[in-house]
């Protein structure tokens, strides 16, 4: 696997915990894993690191050959190895995502050694997997390497995988990229890298790619169409045929109430008397009236035009005014919106309360102190705050829009039979009418609340499924790489 940032050792969003969680998984599943990543300036838990025995290792960009030292570690509680490319200049300080320049168009090169240097580590340790599993625009030359330069080597016959966690991030660069990498420039054409003059990391790894996935099968038919696909939509359906969609899994020892040390008590689906106690605290926390019968709406987000969450502050005032609901919102990013919520809290005190800040204790708390969580998103790849609710007994309320409506089973026939509640549109009124809906069962269907709440805790949103379905896409790959050399 190759990848900009992987948990434990570094994290910017969802990536990361696709990364670890999948390596681990497959690597318990008996396979050989091995993950490749920056070196950046500042990364967790690498004091278990240690230098390769030849740890100067050669990468062979088109500019000139640079040299890397490797550094080696295996990843915690399994026996998937993690190799560190370690160049200064470009990873040495700086964020994963703009480097010691600051400049964010230097990405280009910064990734293209990434992309170069995982290839070179393959052939540094005469090592050949069967698959390159490549995640997001900033490994999307990897694909391109295999079909051009290294197509008659022995690593040439691997198969590559481009996993598209967020359409939204192409990685544009300058064309020049193509001539650092040591890239034909024959491949800067329409059917390739180039767009809108520009050079388009994904969009060329979407044509290279031997399969492409994305973290849900929704998502994966709504970046098809002009709506979703940002600009890339007649790539992808191009592509159609060898794209599919596997919904992320959940780290389950982490997220999982039975047993987590960060709230205030643990809880689990035969013995529900800790929520109660949580809901408490999360009322304390916030400053919230402490009230059993309030239903308590959370919101655990970044606040972005994506998330949705200018619809809430459409219909704030009228749920405050004709509803007896609470509100807690922990969350950082627009200002505009912080403001709107901030504003909120001081109209509505002891009912509305947003909390700008964010720390991974904040969210385990208010996840499980919520009654119901909402998700208005605008789009939403995969999303994981829907599966860890569910596995707190909080019921989501979502937009049905990519692995939200994948995830989140619902039953309006029968609410007691689903696990949640959706509306279709980007539209406030839809949201305040679910948001109400879902009040009123919880304050006069009790049963049916409860029995919504069991069936989201009852739901499996480990990686074991989802390892298994790449497991079936690795092999559909590397069947069709087989063809490209008969």
């Amino acid at each position: 696997m190759v990848a900009p940032e992987s948990v434990p050792f570094v994290k910017v969003g969802g990536l990361a915990d696709a990364v670890g969680a999948l390596a681990q998984a497959l690597s318990k599943k008996g396979h050989d894993v091995r993950i490749v990543l920056p070196k950046y300036h500042d990364i967790k838990h690498f004091e278990s690191a240690k230098l390769l025995e030849d740890p100067s290792m050669r990468v062979q960009l088109g500019a000139e050959d640079v040299y890397t030292r490797v550094w080696e570690t295996v990843y915690p509680d399994c026996s998937a190895k993690v190799y560190f490319l370690e160049y200064e200049m470009y990873f040495g300080s700086g964020d994963v995502y703009c480097g010691p320049s600051g400049i964010e168009e230097d990405n280009g090169f910064r990734f293209a050694f990434l992309s170069r240097g995982s290839l070179d580590l393959c052939n540094h340790l005469n090592w050949v997997p069967d698959i390159i599993h490549c995640h997001d625009w900033a490994t999307g030359l990897v694909p391109a390497f295999l079909n051009t330069n290294d197509f008659n080597q022995p690593l040439g016959r691997a198969a590559s995988i481009m996993t598209i966690h967020n359409l939204q991030h192409q990685g544009y660069s300058a064309p020049s990229v193509l001539n650092f990498a040591g890239l034909p420039n024959g491949l800067f054409k329409q059917d390739g890298y180039e767009s809108y003059g520009q050079l388009n990391m994904l969009k060329g790894s979407i044509y290279h790619s031997t399969k492409i996935s994305t973290v849900s099968p929704s998502y994966a038919k709504e970046i098809q169409t002009p709506e979703y696909g940002c600009g890339l939509d007649s790539v992808t359906r191009f592509r159609s045929p060898d794209l599919i969609g596997v919904i992320n899994g959940i780290d389950t020892n982490e997220w999982n109430p039975s047993i987590d040390p960060l709230i205030t008590e643990n809880f689990s689906l035969k013995d529900l008397g800790g929520k109660s106690k949580c809901k408490q605290d999360l009322q304390s926390t916030y400053g919230l009236a402490e009230d059993e019968n309030a239903p308590l709406f959370v919101v655990v987000s970044r606040l972005y035009d994506q998330k949705g969450l200018d619809l809430l502050l459409q219909i704030s005032d009228r749920l405050m005014q004709e509803t007896n609901i609470q509100i807690a919102l922990v969350g950082t990013g627009d200002e505009s919106l912080e403001n709107a919520f901030v504003h909120l809290s001081k109209v509505y005190p002891k009912r509305f309360s947003a909390l700008l800040k964010f720390d991974n204790t904040l969210a385990h708390k208010t996840i499980a102190g919520g009654d119901f969580l909402l998700m208005p998103s605008r789009f939403e790849p995969c999303g994981l705050s829907q599966m860890y609710a569910m596995q707190y007994g909080t019921i989501p309320i979502v937009r049905r829009t990519g692995g939200l409506g994948d995830s989140v089973p619902v039953c309006p026939e029968d609410w007691s039979k689903g696990c949640g509640f959706n509306f279709t549109n980007i539209d406030a009124i839809e949201l305040l009418n679910v948001i109400v809906q879902a009040s009123e069962i919880y304050t006069k269907e009790k049963q049916t609340f409860l029995s919504m709440q069991a069936n989201g805790m009852k739901m499996d949103f480990s990686w074991t499924a989802s390892a298994e379905k790449y497991e079936s896409l690795y092999g559909w790959a590397m069947d069709a790489r087989k063809q490209a050399f008969i």
